[in-house]
């Protein structure tokens, strides 16, 4: 699962099986801005989760 990029911004998702949670690391024009926690089953998140995540991010923030 690669980094999303959305006008100036790139979102790049990271995820620990393990702990079964992960985050989408929000940067604009390359400096960071948040991290968005969330949390999955089964033995990665699906892309349709951090399509959404994003999503929610880019409205919310008008982007």
């Amino acid at each position: 699962m690669g980094a999303i990029e959305r006008n100036e911004f790139r979102f790049e998702p990271e995820y620990s099986v393990i702990n079964q949670n992960g985050a989408v690391h929000v940067y604009h024009q390359g400096d960071f801005k948040e991290e968005l926690k969330f949390n999955f089953s089964g033995k990665y998140p699906e892309a349709s989760q951090i399509d959404e995540i994003v999503e929610a991010y880019c409205q919310q923030h008008n982007i």
